[in-house]
């Protein structure tokens, strides 16, 4: 049996159609020549994933969750995958991309892609750094607040020497967060990354810092700064513990040069030349310019949120909120975070995490109430991706496996999540704000760290429940998935009421031969043909079983037993006189419940709802009592070949838990009069 890592580089076209792999958090993110013929449910299908998120590109995310470090590891072993680094050239994502963009146009907005994905990819490798820290920032914060130690966040307050170590153990990674930065710029850019973590240094070193001991300070647009003279230039001194934005623009700075050192450099002494004249240049232009305009640039950015803030703390805790479900999605949140590390800096506390939190539990919460369906409807895929994403959000924080995993594979959780963010950042605003002293990811955990414990407590519990109540109540699924829910609620119950059921029939003939129970006698031929309701077929084509459908939730009988329709013609007709439950204006699909009782799906096509009715001509609409014979719909084949769409229409019975037993009828050959199921009473 292959495991999870070869069937996903299976799914994905296989290790030649590879062209880069990276991880992040929570996924993992193919580069590929080719990514039309993936199969998204194949990908989702897989045991671990958790979901598949088709980008622009040839780019192709799976969400996997806290696992992916362990999945990328496993891939990366296998055989197949040996030859990726040589083959690739060892290239980076940006190399990549730009190849890509060589081929033609990606979008007027390419520039702006790979900006937050630069962000992204400079910050991603030490999240799980400030996930652990962030828990050592709660544990201290709750010590505070039970009143053991005292402002432990306060540089005034001196603590004993062993909880001085304990602090220690998150300082470490805020303090030395430029040199990891500037380490995962510069490697993302394709330059040596210990290059750019040994510029950054410079101005980390203790004994930069004592240069502003004989500096004369000076106010610059606000700030005030200390300033020495060296070599009859000024050099602005700053702390730059915890600072992110010199770090980025040094790297974007730094790659480039690089670069072109190499091609102008013999290649018998570039291991010597290129880091020392990169580093010649770099290190005095980070000191004296760089480095001022990174602090000052987000200084700017820090301050200007802080002004909406301070002029009203009420809107900001909305709005916060609101914004970020569009925004993590983007990886527009980035600078965000860059943000709040350096509200911590230069103000000792941070504005923007508590509204955030309203955010994270409302998304947590939506993910709650699928589960509560799942479980509810016996949906054993979707119960193991909500429970794991679930507990990678209450525990961690790591909003992105319900965000990809599930959300936005359902349109109608939003509204609901939103309205979750709303009820928390109006709390949150009506309290006046949150502060905390320190960089968290918001959780369970980390509720301690905040200063309003009971306000910010309040808040995300009513982000959680308002956005779990309204995705239960609502639903988050399209009428063919609640069928198929439905359907499993009956056969569970079927189960359970008839422990020692025995197994349907197949035909009517075979129903004759049963056996007897407590003595009654089995009916006869005659009595099963007045107790059947035949369905002629609603197209032209060729008859085949269900089990050949190109879909699971078809072809393993969870919506139905019934038959599929290879087409021939390119018109859906009503098979008997009955009432249409559903007709969207998509035109793919529609519910009818028959004059006999029997309630039918017929679904044209396999995901064709992603062509959102082009090429398909309604001819009803929900409500409507039509006739055997009338059309349905009209649809254009060549609409369907064009988007890689199967036109294999299935017929289903979807009420078949009310009957003794479905049959479909294969043929080769059948028009809209004839007989393709059988269901019996």
């Amino acid at each position: 049996m292959s495991s999870p890592a070869s069937k996903i580089v299976d799914a994905v076209g296989g290790p030649d159609n590879i062209v880069g792999l990276t991880h992040c958090a929570t996924r993992l993110r193919f580069q590929l020549r080719d990514s039309s013929p993936i199969d998204k449910a194949e990908v989702e299908a897989i045991p671990g994933v958790m979901g598949a998120v088709p980008q622009s590109g040839n780019r192709y995310q799976i969400v996997i969750g806290g696992a992916v470090a362990g999945v990328y590891n496993d891939i990366m072993d296998l055989p197949a995958m040996k030859g990726l680094s040589s083959s690739s050239g060892n290239q980076s994502d940006a190399d990549v991309k730009a190849e890509h963009r060589s081929k033609g146009p990606r979008g007027k907005f390419s520039w702006l892609d790979n900006l937050f994905e630069y962000l992204s990819d400079s910050f991603r490798p030490i999240m799980g750094a400030l996930l652990g820290a962030s828990l050592f920032i709660t544990f201290m914060a709750l010590m505070g607040s039970l009143g053991v130690i005292g402002n432990w966040a306060d540089s005034r307050v001196t603590l004993p020497p062993s909880w001085q170590f304990v602090n220690l153990a998150w300082q470490c990674v805020f303090y030395f967060l430029p040199l990891l930065v500037a380490y995962n710029a510069t490697k993302r850019l394709n330059a040596d990354p210990w290059v750019g973590f040994s510029v950054m240094a410079v101005v980390m070193l203790p004994a930069f810092t004592e240069l502003g001991k004989t500096a004369h300070p000076l106010t610059l647009g606000g700030f005030k700064v200390n300033v020495v003279d060296v070599f009859g230039l000024p050099l602005t001194i700053f702390n730059y513990g915890s600072q992110v934005f010199p770090p980025l623009i040094m790297a974007a700075i730094l790659a480039p040069l690089y670069k072109w050192l190499k091609k102008i450099i013999s290649p018998n002494v570039q291991m010597i030349f290129v880091p020392f004249l990169t580093m010649l240049i770099m290190i005095p232009l980070t000191a004296f310019l760089i480095g001022p305009i990174g602090v000052y640039a987000g200084a700017g950015l820090a301050n200007g949120l802080k002004a909406v803030n301070d002029v009203s703390p009420f809107i900001f805790a909305v709005l916060i909120p609101l914004l970020y479900p569009f925004m993590v999605p983007l990886g527009l949140h980035w600078p965000l975070n860059a943000v709040m590390l350096l509200n911590i800096q230069t103000l000792g506390y941070d504005y923007i995490q508590g509204p955030m939190g309203a955010w994270n539990f409302a998304c947590f919460g939506a993910t709650a109430g699928v589960l509560f369906l799942s479980v509810r409807d016996k949906d054993v895929t979707m119960r193991q991706t909500a429970i794991g994403a679930l507990a990678a959000g209450l525990l961690g924080g790591i909003s992105e496996p319900s965000l990809y995993g599930i959300h936005l594979r359902y349109k109608k959780i939003y509204p609901s999540m939103l309205v979750g963010c709303l009820v928390g950042g109006v709390i949150i605003g009506a309290g006046g704000g949150l502060h905390t002293p320190a960089f968290v990811f918001t959780s369970l955990l980390t509720i301690p760290a905040f200063d309003k414990i009971g306000l910010y407590s309040v808040a995300i519990a009513a982000s959680f429940f308002t956005a779990m109540a309204l995705v239960i109540v609502r639903d988050y699924r399209d009428n063919d998935e609640k069928a198929a829910a439905k359907a499993r609620r009956r056969q569970a119950s079927a189960h359970e009421a008839e422990p020692t059921a025995a197994a349907p029939a197949a035909a009517t003939e075979s129903i004759t031969e049963t056996a007897t129970v407590e003595g009654a006698e089995a009916p006869t031929a005659a009595e099963v043909a007045a107790e059947a309701v035949t369905v002629t077929s609603p197209l032209e084509g060729r008859a085949v079983p269900i089990s050949e459908i190109p879909d699971p939730v078809f072809s393993t009988g969870v919506v139905g037993d019934g038959i599929a329709i290879e087409p021939t013609s390119n018109t859906v007709v009503c098979p008997a006189d009955a009432t249409v439950v559903t007709a969207p204006d998509s035109g793919h699909a529609f519910g009818l419940k028959l004059d006999s009782g029997v309630e039918l799906l017929i679904h044209v096509g396999i995901d064709t709802v992603e062509l959102g009715g082009k090429g398909f001509d309604v001819k009803v609409k929900a409500g409507d009592h039509v006739s055997a014979g009338q059309p349905l719909v009209v649809f254009d084949p060549t609409v369907i070949d064009e988007a890689g769409y199967s036109k294999i229409t299935p017929v289903l019975v979807t009420n078949g838990f009310d009957y003794s037993n479905v049959t479909g009828i294969p043929a080769d050959d059948v028009t809209t009069g004839t007989p393709v199921i059988t269901v019996v009473k």
